[in-house]
């Protein structure tokens, strides 16, 4: 059982930041020196959940290879505050081994705040099999995971061409459908980030063309002013010359 203050901390509907944001730190800000790996490393096992939790989030900080596997474990542990944990760990320390294990978690675990850390780790194993189960959780789940499914999308740029093509029409969809202004802000800077590995082909321009849309037209400032951003940084010509238009004719 939990108290209810643990539960407080696990409304997938409402909150957009990581959970971890209402947690205690675990040392002082003033502390320099993080925890003992060895000691993190053996805690991950014990039979109390809070110490596995403690454990679990001091490997968001702390990057050994040997944490892995224990954390890869503790994605199916009964306390959702440890699975959230261990989630954000392995985000710390990716591993071609965690992809699976993470992809089963996202599709079955009941508790947002836990899939939202499991898409963070997807985004940061930077592999091939992630990018099929975020475009579904971009598209499907609750607002606050598909904020950073939009986000873990943009890593499909250091996977390879084909997983950059696959990404960019859920990121689109989104762009230009979801409800969220903040998942459609974020899903227009992974567009740009992910424009700037391709060429100029039909995918590319439709891209682009999704950016200028949501620029013109998005009802939210945010969202058009990050549509901006990303057209910038892109640098695509058309996409600058329709900032400078629309400005100079004092759209904005």
């Amino acid at each position: 059982m939990y108290d209810d203050d643990d539960l407080s901390l696990l409304d997938p509907d409402v909150e957009l930041e990581s959970p971890l944001d209402k947690m205690e730190p675990l040392t002082a800000e003033s502390e320099v020196a993080k925890p003992d790996p060895e000691v993190m490393l053996a805690l991950l096992e014990n039979s109390q959940p809070q110490q596995r939790m403690l454990a679990a989030r001091a490997f968001c900080d702390i990057e050994d290879e040997r944490a892995t596997p224990l954390l890869i474990a503790l994605l199916k542990d009964s306390c959702p505050l440890v699975r959230v944990s261990a989630a954000y760990g392995i985000g710390r320390n990716p591993s071609k081994d965690a992809v699976e294990p993470l992809i089963v978690q996202l599709n079955q675990d009941w508790n947002g705040y836990v899939r939202k850390g499991v898409v963070w780790a997807l985004g940061n194993c930077r592999d091939r099999r992630c990018l099929a189960p975020l475009a579904d959780a971009l598209r499907t789940d609750i607002s606050a995971v598909r904020l950073w499914s939009a986000s873990a999308l943009a890593q499909m740029a250091e996977v390879g061409y084909e997983a950059v093509i696959g990404a960019i029409p859920a990121l689109i969809e989104a762009l230009v459908q979801d409800p969220i202004p903040a998942v459609r802000s974020n899903s227009a800077w992974a567009i740009g980030q992910l424009c700037k590995e391709l060429p100029s082909n039909i995918v590319y321009a439709t891209a682009i063309d999704a950016l200028i849309q949501a620029f013109a037209e998005d009802q939210d400032l945010g969202v058009r002013e990050d549509a901006k951003a990303a057209l910038l940084g892109v640098g695509d010509p058309r996409g600058l010359q329709l900032i400078e238009t629309l400005e100079q004719e004092g759209w904005f």
